[in-house]
């Protein structure tokens, strides 16, 4: 059985948490608990005043595809992002919102980049490799998979999947 885990980006804090807990109540609202520790080779130390553990609810855009966390409707939302059950060759930890990059055997070796995301329609995690390649279920195919960076710390490498 996969792990169940979360993280979140915090735009106004440049920081990616750790949700420690997520709960739904019986009208459907969704809340957590988020803190700091978060290990993350992108991420310099984190260490600065307004470090919290913090209580927040989730909730999703009008679009549907991207979640959001809030402690006050009028702050800048948390982002959240399911853990795959995945690791890379690296044995890093593979989250929605993460860009990676990988060999596929159905162009002979070729290095593709592409973003995680998860797909309801399909109810399974799969690359976004942009407009002209479309969407890729992960699967065996895909060799030497390495996350590169994610969508909110390094959107330079969004240009590389698109």
């Amino acid at each position: 059985m996969r792990e169940i885990k979360f993280r979140a980006w915090s735009n106004k804090y440049q920081h990616m948490f750790r949700v420690r807990e997520i709960t739904q109540d019986r009208n459907g609202y969704t809340h957590g608990t988020i803190d700091e520790e978060f290990e993350n080779e992108f991420e310099p130390e984190f260490d600065t005043p307004f470090a919290w553990v913090g209580r927040v609810d989730f909730t999703k855009s009008p679009d549907g595809e991207q979640s959001g966390l809030f402690q006050d409707p009028d702050e800048e939302p948390f982002y959240l992002m399911q853990y795959t059950g995945l690791k890379d060759k690296n044995r890093k930890e593979i989250y929605e919102g993460d860009v990676v990059k990988f060999k596929s055997v159905y162009y002979e070796n070729k290095i593709m980049k592409a973003v995680v995301k998860f797909k309801d329609s399909l109810g399974a995690f799969v690359f976004d490799m942009g407009d002209d390649q479309g969407t890729w279920i992960m699967n065996a195919s895909m060799r030497e998979i390495e996350v590169i960076g994610d969508v909110y710390r390094n959107p330079d490498l969004l240009e590389a999947a698109e």
